[in-house]
């Protein structure tokens, strides 16, 4: 990767994480833990990997996203406001009535986000769908699935998955969020997950682990999955909930967050702080 086009990554992905800090902490609560961990995969798609026109968002000609983990809405949000789809002070009406950005991702609501989300599990059905229609149109764009750890507990995952290798689905990438938590706790403790790796090789994928707070290694991982051809690909990302910011990282219970303490709203703002600051050190060289 080049320089200038990993220094415009990191400051992506640091405008992405202030942006779900801000809105976050301006609704008084969301989904903190998995939107941050999703951080650097959302800017190296939006910032390089992804074909798409912010102008023309239904454009035929353009890659197609389905975030099965719909709750991680808001680093969906902020990716998409940061790449030009919708004015950045949208962010701030989340979940308000009548926005564009409800709590989870809406098709027939918000520019850019391909597939309606939410209910765990459908959204691997959904790219598997997508994908196998764009095959049957000779189309070569991509349909990029992210699914999470705990959504893997689903077991139409798991059919999904079968039908993506079985057709050959090449321009299917699958991401797993492996951030090692869910709603209630660890994945290990709720239902151990033994080797996302060894389970997608063993349905017929690609697989490549790769760290998820690495862009340079996430976009060559991208890259290897488009060169491969007659298997679709499996990125698992090695994340951490809450990725990015110690504090929530750090938090035992950060799935879904209240700031309705000054310990929560001042680790926030602090962030912020910080992010903005990196950003214009940045932006000013």
């Amino acid at each position: 990767m080049e320089q200038e086009t990993n220094k415009q990554l990191h400051v992506l992905a640091a405008k992405i994480r202030r942006d779900i800090l801000a809105m976050l902490l301006h609704r008084g609560y969301g989904h903190l833990g998995g939107s941050l961990s999703l951080v650097e995969y959302m800017s190296v798609l939006y910032g390089k990997q992804l074909h798409y026109d912010p102008k023309d968002p239904q454009k035929e000609d353009r890659d197609r996203v389905v975030l099965s983990k719909g709750h991680a809405g808001p680093v969906w949000y902020s990716a998409l406001a940061e790449s030009g789809f919708f004015d950045r002070d949208m962010l701030y009406t989340l979940n308000d009535g009548g926005t564009i950005l409800p709590s989870h991702p809406d098709r027939l609501k918000t520019p850019g986000v391909d597939m309606t989300t939410g209910s765990l599990g459908q959204g691997t059905s959904s790219a598997a769908g997508i994908a196998m229609g764009l095959k049957m149109r000779c189309s070569d764009r991509y349909t990029y699935l992210i699914v999470g750890d705990g959504e893997l507990n689903e077991g139409q995952c798991w059919e999904a998955f079968q039908f993506i290798a079985n057709y050959k689905l090449d321009h299917c990438i699958v991401a797993i969020d492996d951030n090692k938590r869910q709603l209630d706790g660890y994945t290990k403790d709720i239902m151990y997950p033994f080797s996302y790796a060894d389970k997608m090789k063993a349905f017929g994928f690609n697989v490549i682990v790769v760290k998820g707070d690495d862009m340079e290694a996430i976009d060559a991982a991208i890259d290897q999955a488009k060169a491969t051809v007659g298997q679709p690909t499996c990125l698992v990302l090695d994340t951490v909930k809450g990725q990015g910011v110690p504090y929530f990282e750090e938090m035992r219970s950060n799935h879904s967050v209240k700031f309705n303490n000054d310990a929560n709203i001042n680790a926030a703002k602090e962030a912020i702080a910080q992010l903005d600051a990196y950003i214009a050190k940045e932006e000013s060289k």
